[in-house]
């Protein structure tokens, strides 16, 4: 207990020691002014200056020493700097008349000089550790608000994560159901593709479960998936369906959320190319440019008014990059021109890193 009280005073008395030099200098120059000194002696600014740093210093530590033991104890307080400014006004005399060679006893023998002194000092300790007894309290403030601030964000951030997991969960069921529900018909109808879909689907969970429920995938990770999905969509459409996924090599281990870009394959196949006659095409592209990483699965089917009626799929995603990127995080959705939808993912990344910005 006491270590740690003389290791915080100490610490404090060092920030303190610049404003108490500059203090006491102007109590030093008032002195000077006012000729202070005792009865047919001459004091200078030198001497005026040396008691002043010295009465001044160990009233300041004193000072400092009594707030830290009894802040919390405002009567005990109030005495130990009354004790701070006595104890800091006799060690400042007698460190003063060592370093000036001045025999301390002139102190005692001017007994009126001696209080005038202890007055001075008083008054002007009194100023000093009001000062610093507010700033501890502006100090304090300050830490209780960062302390609760922290407290708020962290909560906060607890709830968006809770919040993402949530929207994550409603996303892979949605994945899941209509697959089995896929399988289930196709056994009925064509049980060797049903088969071979089941398998596809066994695939691919055994290798996504273990990375859904990871804060962070990769690109890399995150298109193999989105291949072994295909694969299970083309047993059952043929040649209708048609994908083609373009990724350089070097973004490959770019961190990427998961479970962003299936919703948005999986919304081009069940709104955009299932129920077209003939089918078509799905293009998954991933770049970066200026700071931003772009995601983009562009379909060739029906066009943007099926895909907005497309339920939770979207909405999900789009709460998702705004949790956990704000405003930088955006999903754009649009014409795929001459005819088809695009969605496009933006996302912060900083390719000299290797990692999203949050």
């Amino acid at each position: 207990m006491v270590p740690e009280l003389l290791n915080k005073t100490g610490k404090k008395f060092l920030i303190a020691v610049p404003y108490n030099a500059v203090f006491c200098t102007i109590i030093a120059i008032l002195l000077s002014i006012l000729e202070f000194a005792p009865k047919g002696k001459e004091i200078s600014f030198v001497d005026n200056f040396v008691f002043s740093q010295c009465i001044g210093g160990f009233c300041c530590l004193f000072s400092i020493g009594a707030h830290n033991a009894f802040k919390d104890r405002k009567v005990l307080l109030i005495a130990a700097f009354g004790v701070a400014l006595g104890l800091g006004t006799i060690f400042g005399e007698l460190l003063g008349s060592v370093i000036l060679w001045i025999n301390p006893l002139i102190f005692i023998r001017e007994v009126g000089f001696f209080f005038k002194i202890l007055f001075g000092a008083t008054l002007f300790g009194s100023v000093i550790i009001y000062f610093w007894h507010t700033r501890e309290k502006i100090i304090e403030t300050k830490t209780m608000a960062q302390d609760e601030r922290i407290k708020r964000l962290t909560s906060e951030k607890e709830m968006i994560e809770t919040n993402l997991k949530l929207l994550q969960a409603q996303i892979e069921p949605h994945f899941l159901f209509n697959t089995l529900s896929n399988i289930l018909s196709l056994l009925d109808r064509d049980p060797e593709k049903g088969k071979s879909m089941l398998a596809d689907l066994t695939r691919y969970l055994r290798t996504s479960l273990s990375k859904t429920r990871k804060d962070v995938s990769t690109i890399g990770q995150e298109m193999a998936l989105i291949e072994d999905y295909l694969r299970i969509f083309k047993v059952r459409m043929g040649d209708r369906l048609r994908y083609e996924i373009m990724v350089s090599n070097d973004l490959n281990d770019a961190p990427l959320p998961p479970m962003l870009i299936q919703p948005l394959v999986e919304n081009a196949i069940k709104h955009g190319l299932e129920p077209k006659v003939g089918g078509g095409e799905i293009l998954i592209r991933a770049d970066q440019n200026e700071g931003m990483l772009h995601v983009e699965v562009a379909d060739t089917g029906l066009g943007l008014q099926d895909h907005e009626a497309s339920g939770n799929g979207l909405t999900n995603i789009q709460q998702r990059l705004h949790s956990l990127f704000g405003d930088q995080g955006r999903l754009t959705l649009e014409e795929n021109l001459p005819h088809g939808f695009k969605a496009v993912i933006e996302v912060p990344y900083e390719s000299d890193q290797g990692h999203y910005r949050r």
